[in-house]
């Protein structure tokens, strides 16, 4: 559930979209393919769908706010890793492509540059097997929380260099709680590796991301990086550490059209908000 933080105060800034357009790339997989896409039967390619069942209508939005958007995926140069620990070589080794992409491994013309790029892990980066030790490995792939606190840390001097772009770091949906016998959850969870310890580490986790204060950006003093708490959302902004807009019954983590459209909204506010904090328009 959720515990007490203090996440980064932008109502000082408005939320009407800019008055100039914007190059955006969006770096995601499944989850964020549907929440791009527009609600109605699945149309387009496979993670850039134009419709789907699970649409959230971002991408529309985003357009009828003055972003011109750009996406990678799955079979991208950009795209095609995404987990935690992916982000450091990927940031690290690609930073000059994903100012430049497109759309997949296609680049911007004309010396133009993305002036903001989002991107997100899916939900499977939430199934923390335990906490780890301090300081964590950026690069492994082994799912303890000082690993993925080592990954994002990581990106922090790399975004430094880049203080004219703005870097907005979506956190993983929430998984679908998994099922288990009373008696063996109470087992497992003794040992660490229960349902309900699975959830606080996700929960102590995103908490992290997004604590201005004590969290990941607490020492950042550039504005040029923030995070967008998708997690949050979707487990119905703490009612549970678990998905709150499952699919397929409440057995699927994909995340529905309910769930989708409400981020959506979220989104745009907050990115509208984002472009003045950083700089990107001006303040009013």
């Amino acid at each position: 559930m959720t515990t007490q933080i203090q996440r980064m105060d932008l109502s000082n800034f408005e939320s009407v979209k800019p008055n100039i357009p914007i190059n955006l790339l969006f770096i995601h997989h499944s989850c964020g393919a549907t929440l791009m896409a527009a609600s109605g039967e699945k149309a387009g390619e496979y993670c850039l769908w134009e419709t789907h069942p699970n649409g959230g209508g971002l991408r529309k939005k985003l357009l009828a706010n003055n972003y011109i958007v750009h996406e990678a995926t799955y079979s991208s140069i950009v795209g095609q890793d995404t987990d935690i620990n992916h982000w450091h070589s990927k940031f690290q080794k690609q930073m000059n492509l994903i100012l430049k992409t497109r759309l997949q491994d296609e680049t911007l013309e004309d010396g133009q540059v993305n002036q903001i790029v989002v991107f997100k892990s899916c939900y499977p980066n939430n199934g923390f097997t335990n906490t780890g030790s301090s300081p964590g490995d950026p690069d492994s792939s082994e799912k303890t929380v000082w690993n993925a606190k080592a990954a994002y840390n990581s990106l922090l001097p790399i975004f430094k260099k880049h203080s004219d772009t703005l870097f907005i770091a979506v956190t993983a949906p929430p998984m679908v709680k998994p099922w288990v016998n009373r008696y063996k959850e109470i087992l497992l969870n003794i040992i660490g590796k229960g349902p309900e310890k699975i959830g606080e580490r996700a929960r102590s986790f995103n908490n992290w991301l997004v604590d201005a204060k004590s969290g990941w950006l607490a020492d950042y003093k550039q504005n040029n990086v923030l995070v967008f708490d998708l997690y949050d959302i979707l487990t119905d902004n703490g009612v549970s550490n678990w998905a709150q807009y499952s699919t397929r019954n409440g057995k699927n983590s994909h995340p529905n059209s309910q769930g989708n459209t409400k981020a959506a909204k979220q989104f745009v506010e907050f990115i509208n908000q984002s472009v003045r904090h950083a700089g990107l328009v001006d303040a009013k």
